[in-house]
């Protein structure tokens, strides 16, 4: 699905993108919005749960901005509708994970919930199985994000001996389990229905009323989804301030 190669033109190709953008034209917009406004919606949700805006936790906000952009284009991507196709997954494990093929070998929609043409049954192998898939997404970009964040605030201690960190570095495999249960609970079930309404609207709106509907939409999404990520990790206490 995801495959890459030199076309005609000797261009780069991404055939799982194009697939997309054949499917939904306005694909690519959705995207935009998601990296752009949506991450900075979520910044801000994440922000307002925090004591003092966050002010004093910024490891963990940045921590948010790196996490929140690999996973809001994973579920961007991964939910997408693709043209029909009787093509099997292929390649490796992982590959075979994360192609939508697989899923439509179960008899199941290949990418979200709401797809057109399946009983109800295999629309919940496929809320499941997307739930596990962005478990191991948010599980690896949590990884990335918090060994980052910590790794910035170690060199700062290195570079002056005199710093304090206002907060408790998180614990790396536990604040990535954080964001693992997070993206295939919370992320999972509000990105599908925002599928699901997508394909109510886009039908029914002109380009630039759907747009600045869907605009809003996100942007409301992305602050909701910041905000429970901060709730859910208080209460897992793997992010402490200095003050808790």
């Amino acid at each position: 699905d995801d495959s890459a190669g030199a076309g005609d033109s000797g261009g780069f190709k991404w055939k799982g993108w194009e697939d997309r953008v054949a499917f939904d034209p306005e694909f690519p917009f959705k995207v935009l919005v998601e990296q752009v406004i949506g991450v900075g919606a979520a910044v801000l949700g994440d922000m307002s749960s925090r004591k003092d805006w966050g002010i004093h936790e910024l490891d963990f906000v940045f921590s948010t901005i790196v996490v929140g952009s690999i996973m809001n284009f994973a579920l961007m991507y991964l939910l997408a509708g693709t043209p029909a196709s009787k093509s099997k997954a292929g390649g490796n494990i992982i590959a075979k994970l994360f192609d939508e093929n697989t899923l439509k070998g179960l008899g199941a929609p290949g990418g979200n919930f709401f797809e057109a043409g399946f009983p109800l049954h295999k629309r919940f192998v496929n809320l499941g199985y997307k739930g596990v898939v962005f478990g191991l997404v948010g599980f690896t970009a949590g990884v990335l994000g918090t060994s980052l964040s910590n790794g910035l605030i170690a060199l700062r201690k290195k570079m002056d001996p005199n710093y304090e960190a206002q907060n408790e570095s998180p614990a790396i495999l536990a604040n990535s389990a954080v964001w693992a249960t997070h993206m295939g609970v919370s992320s999972n079930v509000r990105y599908q229905l925002l599928n699901g309404l997508d394909m109510v609207l886009q039908p029914r709106l002109g380009g630039s009323t759907f747009k600045a509907l869907s605009t809003l939409i996100r942007l409301l999404n992305n602050i909701v989804g910041g905000m429970s990520f901060v709730t859910l990790a208080k209460i897992a206490g793997v992010q402490k301030s200095g003050e808790d």
